[in-house]
């Protein structure tokens, strides 16, 4: 019997990698899974809204990534910014991610609670599992 593997928190990893790529851009952008109680002028969320294990070693989790702004073009610039680091992952050192996906892309939203504009779109990425010690 195969051993069992268990998979990384992909909105753990992939907020992880946003942060420590627009740091190294100079851009201290709050990002995280969740809305900030004291909300930002800026900020993005990345929240896991499916996707499934494509193998014994591979989970392909769909993620949705939204971008806030103060207004629509500055929404709209994060977004672009965002949206290159998020087609970017593979590869990167911080992860066992090796492939990603666009399958949804950008468009204007409007935040329900605060009526500002958010873009958001949405990836798929492969990361790979590791053997239960």
């Amino acid at each position: 019997m195969p051993a069992p593997v268990e998979f990384p928190d992909a909105a753990e990893v992939f907020t992880r990698y946003l942060r420590e790529q627009l740091a190294a851009r100079g851009d201290a952008v709050h990002v995280g899974t969740k809305v900030p109680a004291a909300r930002p002028a800026r900020f993005v969320r990345v929240e896991r809204i499916g996707g499934a294990r494509v193998d014994r070693i591979t989970d392909r989790p769909r993620l949705d990534v939204h971008c806030w702004g103060p207004d629509e073009g500055a929404a709209w610039d994060l977004t672009m910014v965002v949206r290159a680091l998020a087609l970017a992952i593979p590869g990167w050192r911080g992860a066992v991610a090796y492939d990603v996906a666009e399958v949804g892309g950008p468009n204007l939203l409007t935040d329900q609670a605060t009526s500002l504009p958010k873009y958001a779109f949405a990836v798929e990425v492969s990361l790979r599992g590791k053997t239960l010690a």
